[in-house]
């Protein structure tokens, strides 16, 4: 293998080609020719000394060998890292100390812009950079080295030496206000679960969390579950009547307030979680000063950024 035949125009060829699975539309988005693409993947694939890029049997378009999806992962950090020096070369020629990529899990995005803002106000030199995705999003970001800090529910197991806790993080189940279950201190489990559930799609943490509050009610007993992609989308449809939802409380802070939604109360309610604030560099490697400025205020908040939920 001649890593040092490779260049940044191949692997970006690389990427596009396992993004659309077309040289044709590669070429587009790149502005060259079909036969250019085609000419950097193979030259590519000599300098890796094995197949990178196959064609489907059934002529649809291209797609990845084990080994193109193995230089592909070493393509997305290497573009990560070009990018993060981007951002910090545009920010020393701004006169700014740095610039920091802080990404978050959507439900988070209810109180970051106010911690953003908190984050302006004590590091004024520091431009700091708002991104929100799902957990398995996130995850995979921290994985290619796309943020320098995130903000999640608990980390994976791998990196847990990199989190450090920030405060409560509490989830509930919610109902419209005129539910007969609205009213009442404590709930039927077979009751609930005869109700439709209102979930967020795979790879939430929100759903992980909702799964196994179900299973501790009646692991053999599956409710029927309605996917919606969005917090947003199951409050409206709680509200609604569609059916009930499980989510963070730190969502629904103004819902609660208003009267338009009711919590489920009874016991294991609410499930309490934490949130969590993780340096996004890989194991080993060392952050840079503005993260770290940056996490250092993080901390100091001690959570007064997180939503009030009142009992």
């Amino acid at each position: 293998m001649r890593t040092d035949a490779m260049t940044l125009k191949q692997l970006r060829s690389l990427i596009s080609v396992a993004r659309t699975g077309s040289l044709t539309q590669t070429a587009r988005f790149l502005n060259q020719t079909p036969p250019t693409i085609h000419s950097q993947i193979k030259n590519l694939e000599v300098a890796a000394g094995q197949e990178l890029v196959s064609r489907a049997t059934d002529g649809s378009g291209f797609y990845l060998t084990r080994a193109g999806e193995v230089l592909l992962i070493a393509a997305h950090r290497i573009e990560a890292n070009l990018s993060h020096a981007e951002r910090q070369l545009q920010a020393l020629s701004q006169g700014m100390a740095g610039n920091v990529v802080l990404g978050t899990v959507s439900t988070a995005k209810y109180f970051a812009p106010r911690l953003v803002r908190l984050l302006q106000d004590a590091v004024p030199d520091i431009d700091v950079e708002l991104r929100v995705a799902n957990r398995s999003e996130v995850i995979a970001a921290i994985e290619r080295g796309e943020y320098d800090l995130a903000i999640m529910g608990r980390p994976p197991r791998n990196a847990m030496s990199r989190a450090v806790p920030l405060g409560p993080h509490p989830h509930g189940i919610v109902l419209p206000p005129d539910h007969p279950l609205a009213e009442q201190d404590g709930f039927d489990p077979n009751t609930l679960l005869a109700e439709t559930f209102l979930s967020r799609e795979e790879g939430s943490g929100t759903r992980i969390l909702m799964e196994r509050f179900i299973d501790r009610l009646a692991e053999s007993h599956r409710p029927k579950r309605v996917v919606m992609s969005s917090n947003e989308t199951i409050k409206q449809a709680v509200i609604a009547g569609l059916g009930v939802g499980f989510l963070s409380l730190h969502t629904i802070h103004d819902e609660l307030a208003q009267g338009r939604l009711k919590l489920l109360r009874g016991q294991g309610l609410p499930v309490m979680r934490h949130w969590y604030l993780m340096y996004g560099n890989e194991e080993g490697s060392e952050p840079s000063k503005a993260a770290r400025r940056c996490a250092k205020e993080i901390e100091s908040l001690n959570g007064t950024f997180l939503p009030q939920i009142s009992a």
